[in-house]
């Protein structure tokens, strides 16, 4: 039977059609007076998505890149590095301060938890040497949305800089990237961002700037963010930039900015609340203690196998989830709606999971968790109908 393919993966996610027509057009010169003027207007959409003024420099890289690059371009071999770990995404933090030489000082919660305020403020009380703080928006591993806004205001009175992974959360969950004190936020082009893998970006705030100038030791030479920040003032990037991806990006962005941020935030808010409605009707627990708003993570219910729940979403109803990682496999499912989603993609992914639940034999009432969610969806018309009179 034809299904038609419905991506709810936590990145990479969807993309609009126009945007993926203007990837199909000519490859043009990436040294142009084109791209400069295509590249001057994606940074300022950009800022906007951010919430900043500061330059967003932007990466041929996936967010890893940018992660990387944010590290070794402002902290010194051997500094310490606080780094907040609530899953597999926090853990990558962890990694690339070993892969660098950068003393990484590991606050750790279990799978599922957020990292407190109280713990940074302890780490800083402990380590008031640390050169940077790094911590994840959201962490789609676990889904679980940390509090950046609280972090921010314990790390700005120090030295320290703020480094954010927000790669799955910058254009879902709300982060002000100057208002909180960010120093360095990451994000990724696969996920709010309505585009194919292969572009990062990096905010960067004077106190970064100033970190930059006096790192004498970096140890980059691509991801080397003082070259990259040089050029973009002259609309610019110091290698080959994937300009025919920029100027696709120019295209999600504007559907971004005229739906403007804190709508956008909203509606991710909404479709978050009627997945995990719609997954609880079902009987299903909730994987995270604070939810994220870019994906849904609940438990594979006892006695039934979690990559064959997966296998079935995908083979019979054309339904993409994501599975767990690594001591999580085949223990939670995914349910991301991110990006280029809306109201009737939750629904279809939560009624092809009744379906699926039901063959594998666990108690469900068909039409529960549809009806869930659609409560959800109704409550929120009602409102923006009074709140419009």
């Amino acid at each position: 039977m034809l299904h038609k393919q419905r991506l709810f993966t936590p990145g990479p996610t969807p993309a609009p059609e126009e945007t993926l027509l203007e990837l199909a057009k000519p490859i043009f010169y990436h040294r142009s007076a084109e791209f400069r003027q295509i590249l001057a207007e994606v940074e300022e959409d950009l800022k906007y998505v951010f919430c900043t003024r500061n330059p967003v420099v932007p990466l041929t890289s996936s967010g890893t890149g940018g992660m990387e690059a944010a590290l070794v371009s402002c902290v010194p071999p051997g500094r310490k590095v606080i780094c907040l770990i609530s899953g597999r995404w926090g853990e990558r933090w962890r990694n690339i301060c070993k892969a660098f030489g950068f003393e990484a000082v590991n606050v750790t919660v279990a799978y599922g938890k957020a990292v407190e305020p109280s713990q940074l403020q302890q780490a800083l009380a402990e380590h008031p040497d640390a050169a940077a703080v790094c911590a994840t928006l959201s962490e789609t591993a676990t889904g679980v949305g940390n509090d950046i806004e609280a972090f921010g205001k314990l790390v700005a009175p120090t030295p320290a800089l703020l480094v954010v992974d927000g790669i799955s959360g910058l254009g879902v969950m709300e982060c002000r990237t100057d208002e909180w004190h960010v120093d360095l936020c990451v994000t990724g082009s696969q996920k709010a961002l309505m585009m194919p893998p292969g572009l990062a970006f990096v905010s960067v705030s004077d106190k970064a700037v100033k970190a930059m100038e006096q790192n004498t030791a970096v140890r980059a030479f691509y991801f080397d963010l003082r070259k990259a920040v040089a050029k973009l003032k002259e609309n610019d990037t110091p290698w080959t930039s994937a300009n025919t991806m920029i100027r696709a990006l120019r295209v999600s962005l504007k559907r971004l900015r005229a739906e403007g941020i804190e709508n956008v935030w909203a509606r991710h808010s909404r479709l978050a609340e009627a997945a995990r409605a719609g997954m609880q009707a079902v009987g299903l627990e909730l994987f995270a203690e604070r939810p994220a708003s870019g994906l849904t993570v609940a438990r594979v219910p006892a006695g039934l196998d979690g990559n064959e729940l997966l296998r079935k979403l995908e083979k019979q109803y054309g339904l993409k989830f994501a599975g767990g990682q690594d001591t999580l496999k085949g223990k939670i499912i995914r349910l991301a709606h991110m990006g280029y989603c809306d109201q009737f993609d939750v629904l279809a992914a939560l009624a092809g999971l009744e379906l699926v639940l039901l063959e594998m034999g666990h108690p469900v009432e068909p039409g529960a968790a549809v009806a869930a969610a659609q409560r959800v969806f109704a409550r929120a018309v009602k409102v923006s109908q009074v709140v419009a009179v």
